[in-house]
Formats: C-alpha cells, structure tokens, sequence
C-alpha cells in the first residue's frame, strides 16, 4: 500500500458524508490508536506497549483509516507468519462515529490485498462466537468457518475460526483430518510428528506426554545439535512400527545422520553406534529404509494412498535458528503443502495457527533440507489394519 490511497467519501449512520483515505500505520499514531482501542474493546485490548510493538515489526500488515480532519477512524493489524503463505487477522476496530461507513469492509479488502501481495494464500481470523454481527461481515467478504477454539477470550467466551483463500480457490486438495498435538518439551517435535500421524490413521491412538516421551527414548540420537538428542528416522519408523502400523524410513543418502550437528568426537561417535542400531533393529524387525530422493510428487502419492508423512524440516526460514525440526504433512496442492507443526513457536501464534499450515512448493523444497550434506528424510506411516 502506498503512503495514502485514493479519498472516500462515505455517509456514517449519523448521516453526516465523512472523507477518509486507508494508509500504512505511523509511530505518531500511537496514542489515537490506544484510545481507539481502549474505546472499542473492554476486554482482550492490546496495550499501549504491544500497539508500539506492533508498529514498529516486520512481520505484520497495520493498515489506518484517517478522516480528511485527521482523526482515526480505524485500523486493521495482520500478522504474517515466517515461512509461510499464512497470514493471520489479528485485530480490527472501528471508531463508533465512523459506523455505517464500510470501513470494516474497505479494511478487509486493503489488508488481503496487501497480504496477497507479499504472496500470503490464506487469511485466518477468530471472532466471538456470539458475534453475528462481525461474522456476518466476514461471511459476506468469503470467509468460511473451519473450527472453534474453546474458551478463548478473557472472558471465556469461545471463538469461531474463520479462513478465506485471498489468492487461489483449490481444486485439487489431496488431504487428511489429522487431529493437533503441541510437544511439551523442546526435544519431542518427531514423537509429536509421529502421534499426530498415528492418529490419523488409527482415531484409538490416545496422543499423550506419556506417549511422547516413550516415542523419544525409543527413537533419539542421544545427542543434536547443543541440546537434547532429536529423532532419528529410523527410530520415529520403528517406533510407529511397534505400535502397529507399517512404516519405514525415506533417506536421501547413506552413512550416520545428524554427526555434522555436533562438534565432540565422542559425541560424533555414539551418534554413528545409534545409527547403525537403528539400522540393524529395522532390518531384525521389518521396518524398510529406502535410500531415495524425497520427492514432492512421493509425498502426493503417498497422500492420495491414505499414507501419513512425517517430514524434517530446518526451521530457518520460520525463526531463523537453522534447527531440525519434524512436521506433519496433512495436506498438498498445486500451490502449497500443508503441515500439522508440533510447535508454537511465535508469541503470537495459537494451536489452530499450527494446523494445516500452508507452505508453497517452492519453499518447502528449500524447507525440506537440513544441514551442511543437504539431508531430506521422511517416515511414512500407514494403517496396518
């Protein structure tokens, strides 16, 4: 958007014509913008500092509405998640002088496009579930409800979620209800990953922290990176097939995995001796390790088969940290693949944030590499049943 945008003229519901023009926010609007906000809401406010916060951030859209006399009429805040094409309404207000106007409208429209243009597909929005009125406005701009989060706001209430694709209408989803689980330690993204994926497949699978950190002791390279061990592939195969499901191991190359993440040689060395374990487990059990190229069209494949995948990622284009990090794939298209990610990792994001988030092909591909030899790996699951 550009500093101003054309003058409108509308007639509020007091019938008087107010000219107004939408513009990118300013640090000098600060204080109309607290007032507004104080004004309109009397619970969930953004402070004074978080307004400020959010003015001053990269990864939002802040869009004003000012009248010709200069006063703020509204505004609309939009969050745009890193390495994503999601983008995420996060507040909007409008001024009760200013009723009547369509501003709410002409905010929507100026924020989608704004969010399309920086080549978001999808906006995501929660409002009162008891809030016909605001719903209304999002139904009649294309947005359709896809959940509820219970319990949501200060004062209990629950929120609807509300999504609209702003740039391209789907036509040939390949996807799967895949319910959401939030890892509770830093450590535990693959036994999530792998939960999440047993679930889906099998609705008797009881996803727990229990469960998590049995997974994790089953599945973990001992040592990664400067923490805890993550999981190795052939553990996360394993360990889904001991519990039933038929799954093996996708692996883009040979010889131990994860060794170029720590420094230590004795470290180096019991990361190579849980490798080969892991080898040798899966061939006494059954589980196959193909050493193949992970390929989004494997992925489609497996999808449209009824498979579940659980795929690495480096989460550097999410939070810049370069860290390993397992997701599961729940959905893919033309456009995007869609991913159940175990792991909030912005202050701002919540569990529904984290469910079928949409990621270009383009970007996945770049996504879907961790480490200095260039390792992708999967584990694909299927009901045995």
């Amino acid at each position: 958007m550009s500093d101003s945008e054309a003058a409108k003229t509308s007639v509020a519901a007091t019938g008087t014509p107010i000219q107004y023009q939408l513009r990118p926010v300013r640090e000098s609007d600060l204080a109309a913008l607290h007032e507004l906000e104080t004004a309109s809401f009397s619970s969930d406010r953004l402070t004074r500092r978080r307004l400020k916060h959010w003015i001053q951030a990269p990864n939002r859209l802040f869009v004003v509405a000012e009248s010709d006399a200069g006063q703020l009429l509204g505004y609309g805040l939009v969050l745009l998640h890193r390495g994503t094409r999601l983008a995420r309404l996060y507040s909007i207000a409008v001024a009760s002088s200013a009723r009547g106007l369509g501003l709410g409208r002409a905010l929507m429209k100026a924020l989608e496009a704004g969010a399309a243009k920086k080549g978001r597909l999808f906006m995501r929005l929660e409002v009162a579930q008891d809030n016909a009125a605001a719903i209304k406005l999002y139904e009649t701009q294309g947005y359709v409800a896809f959940g509820i989060y219970s319990d949501y706001y200060e004062d209990h209430r629950d929120a609807l979620r509300m999504q609209k694709r702003i740039r391209y209408v789907p036509e040939n989803l390949t996807s799967k209800p895949v319910p959401w689980y939030q890892q509770t330690t830093d450590f535990t993204c693959g036994p999530a990953a792998v939960m999440m994926g047993m679930a889906a497949l099998n609705d008797s699978v009881k996803m727990s922290q229990e469960l998590e950190l049995d997974i994790w002791r089953e599945a973990t390279t001992i040592f990664m990176t400067s923490g805890h061990g993550g999981c190795h592939p052939v553990g996360l195969a394993l360990a889904a097939a001991r519990r039933g499901f038929k799954a093996e191991a996708w692996i883009n190359q040979q010889g131990p995995l994860f060794v170029e993440s720590v420094r230590t040689p004795e470290k180096k060395q019991i990361i190579s001796v849980v490798h080969e374990q892991f080898l040798k487990s899966a061939k006494k059990e059954g589980v196959a390790v193909r050493y193949r190229e992970l390929t989004q069209k494997n992925i489609e494949r497996w999808l449209s088969e009824g498979a579940i995948v659980i795929v690495l990622i480096s989460t550097y284009r999410m939070d810049y940290r370069k860290a390993p990090h397992w997701v599961t794939v729940s959905g893919i298209d033309d456009q995007c693949l869609y991913v159940h990610d175990p792991d909030p990792t912005e202050g701002e994001q919540i569990a529904l944030d984290c469910q079928y988030l949409p990621i270009a092909r383009t970007d996945f591909d770049k996504m879907s590499i961790f480490g200095r030899e260039r390792l992708r790996t999967a584990v694909v699951i299927r009901d045995s049943r």
